[in-house]
């Protein structure tokens, strides 16, 4: 079973209120994200795994891109666990990642 998150279940699903620049902004990072509907359906569920290491899947400001970050205080087991986890769902599912220099960040720029 195939199941196609909207924009609006997308931002619900991230923790965000629909108003008009949340949408635009949602639609910018879909449109700007290879094969995002294709493992869209997996991001509630990544999302809960995550916070367990108190990382969280979030709308970048500075980029069209999904991002997936941890927090800043966490201990090394946490970014272990992190770190773990983000590599392992990007092989599953064949996600292109950009990390981010000196932080626990990385962009999802889509499939490859």
């Amino acid at each position: 079973m195939h199941i196609n998150l909207t924009p609006e279940a997308l931002l619900v699903q991230l923790g965000y209120t629909k108003s008009e620049q949340t949408l635009k902004q949602i639609n910018d990072i879909i449109s700007n994200t290879d094969g995002l509907e294709r493992f869209s359906q997996h991001i509630p569920s990544f999302s809960h795994a995550l916070a367990v290491e108190k990382g969280f899947i979030a709308m970048s400001n500075s980029e069209d891109h999904l991002k997936i970050k941890c927090e800043e205080d966490s201990s090394a087991d946490n970014l272990s666990a992190f770190t773990s986890l983000v590599k392992h769902w990007a092989e599953k599912y064949k996600l292109e990642l950009k990390k981010v220099e000196n932080k626990n960040t990385y962009y999802i720029l889509g499939q490859h």
